[in-house]
C-alpha cells in the first residue's frame, strides 16, 4: 500500500517506523499489522547491529475508522549488538 495513503489513516509519524504486512476485518472491526521497519535505532548509530525477530505483538486501540473499532497490532524488531 502506498504510504501517503497509509498516513492518512494512522497515527502521525507511523509510517516512518513501520509498515504494512496486513489488513483484515473481522468481527466488525479493522485489524491493521504493521512490522518495525529494519532501520537500526539512531542511539546505535556507530555499532554493528543484528536483526534477530520480532518481539511479541502488541495491540493499540486507535480511532474508529467509518465507525467500527480499529486495532493497531505492532510487532517491534528485536536487535542485538554485535560489537
Amino acid at each position: 500500500m502506498d504510504t501517503s495513503i497509509l498516513s492518512l489513516i494512522l497515527p502521525e509519524g507511523l509510517t516512518e517506523y513501520f509498515e504494512l504486512d496486513k489488513f483484515e476485518f473481522s468481527e466488525g472491526s479493522y485489524h491493521i499489522y504493521l512490522l518495525e521497519k529494519n532501520i537500526h535505532p539512531k542511539e546505535y548509530s556507530g555499532e554493528k547491529l543484528l536483526s534477530k525477530g520480532f518481539f511479541d505483538e502488541i495491540t493499540v486501540r486507535d480511532f474508529p475508522l467509518r465507525g467500527k473499532p480499529c486495532f493497531l497490532k505492532l510487532k517491534r524488531r528485536k536487535w542485538q549488538n554485535a560489537s
